[in-house]
C-alpha cells in the first residue's frame, strides 16, 4: 500500500439538492467537510476528486432507459411527473440533477479503483451511500446507487467476494436488489422493522435467490432499538459472517439516521455507538480484508448536530488519526454552522455515552428481550444457507 487513506471531495457534490424544503439539505455535506477541515484530518489523508461516472459505468447497475430518463428529467425539471420515480416528492427533479449524481457515483466508484489498486487500504465518500436507487428507478432520496456501482466496478476489476455492510436505519434495498442473485457480494443491512419505516422491506426472510441464495442478510429492528442492542446486533450478525465469507473488500454505508435526533426514523442509537460501529468496521477489514474497505455516508437528517460529528469520526478512523469522543468541537467551526444555519452547533464529539456497553451474543440469548429474537430471526433465516450455526 503507498498510503493509508483518501478522502473522495469534489464541492459541487452539494449540488445535489432537491430544494429547500426536502429533508436532504445538502448543507450536511458541507459541514461535515469543514468539520474535517478543523480537525487539520485533511493533512493527515489525501484529498482526490475523482471524475463523474460515464454511462458505462452507470449501466453496470442502472438500465440504459432509466439514465436517458434522469438526463430528461435534468434538462427539464418541469417535465417528471413520476416516470421512473423522478419528479415525486421524494426525488423531485432539479436542474443538474444527472451530472451532480454521475459525480457522487463517480466518487465512490474512484474510491473502488483506489482500494482495489492498492494504491490506498481505505477511502471515504460521505457524499455517498445513496442506497435506495434501484436498476430502473429513483427512490428514497437516491437518483444512482453509487454503493452499487462501487462493487460492480469492483467486480468488474476481478474481485470475487465483496461484502457490503449498511446500517442506515433505512434497508439497503437498492443494493440488496442489484446483488440479489449474486454469490459473489454478500449484503448485510441493519436497520429499523420494516413494518415501521420505509422502504417497508429488509425482513429476514429476504436471503438472496439462485446462485445468491443466503447471500442476503437483513436484521430488522424494533423502533426504540438503543446503543447496546443496536451494538450487540451488529456483533452478533456480521463479524461471523465475514468470516466465513473471506472478503477481499468491504464497503460499508454509514447513515447516520440511526439517531436519536434524527427526524425520520424511530431508533435511539447515540453518537458514540455509531463511532464504535465505524471502528468495528475498520478493525473488521482489517482482520478480514486485509485493510481494504470504502466507507460511504448515506441518510442522516439532523444535519447540524449529528451528521457532520457522525462522518467526521468516520473520516477520523479511516485516515488513522481518530477524533476523541470528549474532544472540543473547534469554535471557528461553530460560528460557521450559525453563520450558515442559525442554529448553535454542538461542542464536543460525544454524546456522553462513551464507551458504549454491550453484551456479546455469546454472552446468553434472552428469549425476552425484542432485539435478540430479531437477531435470532436473521441467524435462523441466513446462517445454515452458510453452514454457520444459528
Amino acid at each position: 500500500m503507498s498510503g493509508r487513506a483518501q478522502l473522495m471531495w469534489d464541492e459541487a457534490v452539494t449540488g445535489y439538492d432537491f430544494g429547500p424544503s426536502h429533508p436532504m439539505d445538502p448543507v450536511r455535506l458541507d459541514l461535515t467537510r469543514r468539520l474535517v477541515g478543523a480537525f487539520g484530518l485533511d493533512r493527515e489523508l489525501a484529498v482526490v476528486a475523482a471524475k463523474p461516472a460515464g454511462e458505462s459505468t452507470l449501466r453496470l447497475v442502472h438500465r440504459e432507459d432509466y439514465i436517458d430518463a434522469v438526463k430528461a428529467a435534468s434538462a427539464d425539471p418541469a417535465g417528471a411527473h413520476g416516470e421512473y420515480g423522478l419528479g415525486t416528492v421524494d426525488d423531485p427533479a432539479f436542474a443538474g440533477m444527472h451530472e451532480v449524481s454521475a459525480l457522487i457515483a463517480g466518487q465512490s466508484v474512484g474510491a473502488a479503483e483506489a482500494v482495489w489498486r492498492g494504491d490506498v487500504e481505505h477511502a471515504v465518500n460521505f457524499a455517498g451511500g445513496l442506497h435506495h436507487a434501484m436498476p430502473g428507478g429513483a427512490s428514497g432520496f437516491c437518483i444512482y446507487n453509487d454503493a452499487a456501482l462501487a462493487i460492480a466496478r469492483l467486480l468488474e476489476l476481478g474481485a470475487e467476494r465483496v461484502a457490503y455492510v449498511d446500517v442506515d436505519v433505512h434497508h439497503g434495498d437498492g443494493v440488496q436488489a442489484a446483488f440479489w442473485e449474486d454469490p459473489r457480494v454478500l449484503t448485510v443491512s441493519l436497520h429499523e422493522h420494516p413494518s415501521t419505516l420505509f422502504p417497508q422491506t429488509g425482513w429476514p426472510q429476504e436471503t438472496g435467490a439462485g446462485a445468491g441464495e443466503g447471500s442476503a442478510v437483513n436484521v430488522a429492528l424494533p423502533a426504540g432499538t438503543g446503543d447496546a442492542g443496536w451494538v450487540r446486533a451488529f456483533h452478533a450478525v456480521v463479524p461471523e459472517l465475514l468470516a466465513e465469507f473471506r472478503p477481499q473488500v468491504i464497503v460499508s454505508q454509514h447513515g447516520a439516521d440511526t439517531h436519536f435526533e434524527d427526524p425520520l426514523a424511530h431508533l435511539a442509537v447515540s453518537l458514540d455507538a455509531q463511532r464504535a460501529v465505524q471502528v468495528a468496521c475498520h478493525e473488521l477489514a482489517h482482520e478480514y480484508a486485509d485493510g481494504k474497505w470504502i466507507a460511504l455516508g448515506g441518510g442522516g437528517y439532523a444535519v447540524v448536530d449529528v451528521v457532520p460529528r457522525s462522518w467526521t469520526h468516520l473520516v477520523g478512523i479511516a485516515a488513522g488519526r481518530p477524533v476523541a469522543p470528549e474532544e472540543l468541537i473547534p469554535e471557528g467551526w461553530r460560528q460557521e454552522v450559525f453563520a450558515r444555519t442559525r442554529q448553535l452547533g454542538p461542542q464536543r464529539m460525544t454524546d456522553g455515552r462513551w464507551p458504549v456497553e454491550y453484551g456479546t451474543w455469546e454472552s446468553g440469548y434472552d428469549p425476552a428481550d425484542r432485539i435478540d429474537q430479531a437477531v435470532l430471526a436473521t441467524r435462523r433465516a441466513v446462517f445454515p444457507l452458510r453452514g454457520l450455526l444459528p
